[in-house]
């Protein structure tokens, strides 16, 4: 993980796949279990400040909350930080991808809540 850091250069990949389970709506039942049960986050690997780390995992957990399907997550966490921080952050959400990227220093962040990565940068 250590050379992942270590972003020089390169082009963005990424290959999501997600299941159909997170294209069903959401229940009442399974909405309030999941507002009872605290999100579990796994910082991977990051290049950013403390203080927007905090932001970070604040915001995706807003995100979980409000959202269930990976694209929608994805794209409030990048809205959130386009708004906050200026433009062009990017967002990948996902039980399954893969990306080489390339970002502004201090503005990375890779990490796990509960079992779906979150990838988020700025590049541009």
């Amino acid at each position: 993980m250590a050379e992942e850091t270590k972003r020089g250069g390169g082009a963005v990949a990424a290959i999501l796949r997600g299941s159909s389970d997170d294209r069903k709506p959401a229940t009442a039942t399974a909405m309030a279990s999941a507002a009872a049960a605290p999100l579990k986050i796994t910082l991977k690997s990051a290049d950013m400040k403390e203080e927007m780390r905090q932001e970070v995992f604040d915001c995706a957990r807003a995100a979980f909350g409000v959202h269930k399907v990976e694209k929608d997550i994805a794209e409030y966490i990048k809205k959130e930080f386009d708004k906050n921080h200026g433009p062009t952050w990017h967002c990948i959400v996902g039980r399954n991808f893969g990306s080489y990227v390339t970002h502004e220093t201090n503005h990375f962040i890779y990490f796990y809540i509960d079992s779906k990565a979150v990838l988020l940068f700025k590049s541009g």
